[in-house]
């Protein structure tokens, strides 16, 4: 885990230095030094969470959970905005300077607490009933962070409840049952979708026989959330509608809205089997590739170390998140085993938005890149995240669980 996760860092750091050279003057140049200075202070909270009890880090976890939800609401009242989310309130900021963005410490905050929530149980939840608990822990971060709005984040606290709700074995229909209000509102854009979606989950209800008020309750969502798409997408700021429109179709607006992801798709496939070169990349130098040493630093990686880069990099992130499921299998401390399962869940999730949204296949969420974006808050996440990881595999080595 220690390799690979240095081997990320490592190709991150080299990549955001290589965002900053450019023959236009850029805000990237030096930002690749910045990162070092928060990788060295990510490094110590690594070492010192790692040296951590796990009974004090589930001690103290309720306090965390509180105190960053205070934090979610202080953003709503003087945050700023930054990059492609200007119109966001997700910084912290002192004398307009930005100090951190507390929804990615929050990420961590609602894992430890879901952890110690579902680990108390004496069995996983059977009913929807059984997943409200649960579900609030997840959803006051969910509804906080959505309303700064940051979409990108807020999504990766819904990956966070499913994943450490099959971890704690929960019935696959029953996360079916959760997560289809979410699905019918992605077939409400087609009237045809959405019908036959309703039919299906009407049938899978019938067959399934949940209690007759949570199948009905699951029925009459999935009904509601089809009638209020068109409100919910009004309610949407401009710039997250526009994300969504330019995902559809980028040539629509080729200079404005489809700009990000027409020259991000450029970029990537101009890099072939090899590559352009490091720092050589033609789109990076001239500047049109936008935000490149944050939301789109992948497209860099394609257009300089072409498919061969792309290959490695994924292949490292592979690496790290089996290697991390593997420490949660041998855990026989069920806190311990979904808090890393759920750290898994929020890698995961980064990753996959950040990779398909450079390359056209989801919208632009804004998400950073673990060990590549640029990004204090992000980054010291991600460290405190492995210090947690180290603890448990030590932990569980110490005791000779497993192979």
């Amino acid at each position: 885990m220690l390799a690979t996760s240095a081997a990320l860092l490592a190709m991150g750091i080299a990549v955001l230095y290589s965002a900053g050279q450019t023959d236009v003057p850029t805000a990237a140049g030096h930002l690749w030094e910045r990162q070092l200075t928060f990788l060295g202070v990510g490094a110590v909270l690594a070492f010192l969470v790692s040296r951590m009890s796990l009974r004090l880090l589930e001690w103290l976890t309720p306090a965390a959970y509180v105190l960053g939800l205070v934090l979610l609401l202080l953003t709503l009242i003087v945050g700023t905005g930054a990059g492609t989310a200007a119109g966001a309130r997700s910084w912290l900021a002192i004398g307009g300077t930005r100090i951190g963005q507390p929804s990615e410490l929050v990420k961590l905050a609602v894992v430890l607490m879901l952890a110690r929530h579902l680990a108390g149980r004496r069995g996983p939840p059977t009913t929807l009933w059984q997943l409200v608990p649960a579900g609030l822990i997840v959803g006051v971060a969910f509804v906080l962070v959505g309303l700064q709005p940051d979409l990108g984040s807020a999504l990766v606290f819904i990956s966070v409840l499913f994943a450490m709700l099959f971890w704690a074995g929960v019935s696959p229909w029953l996360l079916l049952f959760l997560a289809s209000p979410l699905l019918s509102l992605l077939f409400a854009f087609s009237t045809l979708s959405w019908g036959i979606w309703i039919a299906v989950l009407t049938a899978v209800l019938f067959w399934q026989r949940p209690y007759v008020l949570e199948g009905l309750t699951v029925w009459l969502t999935n009904v509601g959330m089809g009638i209020m798409a068109l409100t919910l997408w009004n309610r949407l700021a401009p710039y997250q509608q526009n994300r969504v429109l330019s995902f559809l179709n980028p040539e629509v607006d080729p200079r404005a809205t489809g700009w990000h992801i027409i020259q991000s798709k450029v970029a990537i496939g101009s890099g072939g089997l090899l590559g352009k070169g490091f720092t050589q990349g033609t789109q990076k130098r001239l500047a049109f590739l936008p935000e490149q040493a944050t939301d789109f630093i992948y497209s860099v990686v394609g257009e300089e170390f072409g498919f061969l880069g792309v290959f490695l990099s994924l292949l490292l992130f592979g690496l790290l998140l089996g290697t991390m499921v593997n420490i949660a299998r041998r855990s026989r401390d069920p806190f311990s085993s979904l808090v890393i399962f759920g750290i898994v869940g929020v890698f995961f999730t980064h990753v996959v938005e950040n990779i398909a949204m450079t390359v056209g296949m989801m919208p632009i969420t804004g998400i950073p890149l673990p060990f590549f974006s640029y990004g204090g808050s992000f980054l010291l996440t991600c460290c405190i995240a492995l210090g947690i990881v180290l603890r448990v595999a030590q932990d569980a080595g110490r005791a000779g669980y497993g192979d």
